[in-house]
């Protein structure tokens, strides 16, 4: 967590105590500065005064500006100072939510803080959109940096590519290029990250594309996907499901998590009740269109190199191959005894 030496209910009662009874209630029922934080609605505060929520929000808008032209505002700018600090030591920009718990632990203190990021000159929000989380920054020219530099990272992504977190930061670090070096550290970047709505990262900490299945895992299925990539070899749907309930506590039936298999064209039948990804070349088909495959690709065969060919594609015994090169339907020998498509 960030260091601040700020007592907030302290620093807040000071700074409320210029205002009048309505417009001191407004301020803290829309910031939530008591006990349950709750923060209040225009609408809801509205009824209770019997004003519209327009007005409402008149109110609030006036005494902050009340507040800010205050001594006591001016008297309390060393608890700011801190605030600044505390910002600047997370990255000069950083997402609300990180942010705020960075500061403190609790939802009123969280709301305290939020209360003078609000007030504070010093701090400008960047409001929720399509591509990032609301951030509050304290210098626009790095805040212009990172944006532009996660935009970037962004577009180098394919919508399936997966990227272990050291990489990520590496290739986001090197689209900073005019950020001061204090900032070009693992931690900040990560942080830095955070504040992105297109680039996330999996329960396995691998980052990609925000919306791609590999990242945002809707199922069984995608979680079954990313078992089998972290394990690096075929593996029985028995073993995959088991996988699934030990890597990410997710309870899943045996059967479910075959049929899951089965459906998914991501995944490919290479023994029986095993399976590999399609990513790493094996091609869906019976035996026999497997071997067909491989001869149209490779041209007249021996029978051994046919089942080393098939063996790299498909968990199988010997036999079961050169049963199917008996079938006279499909392949036939040469005159030099290779073996060749019907």
């Amino acid at each position: 967590m960030a260091t601040v030496n700020i007592k907030p209910k302290q620093v807040s009662k000071k700074i409320l105590s210029v205002l009048q009874d309505r417009a001191h209630d407004v301020v803290v029922s829309r910031f939530g500065l008591t006990p349950d934080a709750e923060r209040k609605t225009l609408e809801a505060i509205g009824k209770k005064y019997g004003i519209t929520r327009e007005r409402v929000r008149q109110i609030e808008n006036a005494a902050l500006t009340t507040i800010r032209k205050s001594d006591v505002y001016a008297a309390e700018n060393e608890a700011f100072e801190e605030l600044k600090k505390a910002l600047l030591s997370l990255g000069s920009i950083v997402a609300e939510e990180e942010l705020l718990s960075s500061l403190a632990k609790d939802d009123e203190m969280k709301n305290h803080f939020h209360f003078y990021l609000v007030l504070g000159d010093a701090f400008k929000k960047h409001a929720e959109d399509d591509e990032f989380h609301t951030r509050w920054t304290i210098d626009e020219s790095i805040s212009n940096e990172v944006h532009s530099a996660l935009k970037k990272l962004y577009g180098t992504l394919a919508n399936d590519e997966l990227v272990p977190e050291a990489e990520i930061i590496t290739r986001f670090l090197e689209e900073l290029k005019n950020v001061n070096d204090e900032y070009c550290n693992e931690e900040i970047a990560r942080r830095w990250l955070g504040m992105s709505k297109a680039i996330k990262s999996n329960p396995l900490n691998e980052w990609g594309v925000a919306e791609s299945p590999n990242v945002k895992t809707r199922g069984i299925k995608d979680y079954a996907y990313l078992i089998m990539r972290k394990h690096g070899n075929p593996m029985h749907f028995r073993e995959v499901a088991k996988s699934i309930e030990t890597t990410f506590g997710k309870k899943t039936h045996i059967a479910t998590t075959h049929n899951e298999l089965i459906k998914d064209a991501r995944f490919v039948l290479v023994g029986r009740g095993t399976y590999g990804l399609a990513e790493w070349g094996y091609k869906p088909g019976v035996v026999k269109e497997v071997i067909k495959e491989i001869l149209k690709k490779n041209g007249p065969m021996s029978k051994e190199d046919i089942v080393d060919k098939v063996l790299k594609e498909r968990f199988l015994k010997k036999n079961t191959i050169l049963v199917n090169l008996q079938n006279a339907k499909y392949f036939k020998k040469n005159k030099q005894g290779l073996y060749t498509t019907v």
